[in-house]
């Protein structure tokens, strides 16, 4: 009975232990961006500001780069021309 619960009590740790270090820095009670999906059609007319993010690809996210406009933030693909176009000019935060 005892082996039954210490292989449970393993099992749990490292399921946990897997889950912990699988999480990046974000601070607490701030969740990620995530983008399930990216545009790549040319957007850049409407994106505002100076600044975007690069978002790495952590399943169910892909990667991406992050734009803010006048409606939401836009999830562009970063291989498309007018995205790499568009981050030559604009600071990465």
């Amino acid at each position: 009975m005892s082996l039954k619960i210490l292989s449970i009590t393993l099992l749990l740790l490292s399921v946990c232990v897997c889950c912990h270090s699988s999480e990046d820095s974000a601070p607490p009670g701030k969740k990620r961006p995530c983008c399930p999906a990216v545009t790549t059609i040319d957007m850049s007319p409407e994106v505002v500001g100076e600044t975007y993010h690069e978002l790495p690809a952590r399943p169910p996210c892909v990667k991406a780069i992050l734009f803010n406009t006048e409606y939401g933030q836009l999830c562009a693909d970063p291989d498309a021309q007018w995205v790499k176009d568009l981050t030559a000019k604009m600071r990465k935060v």
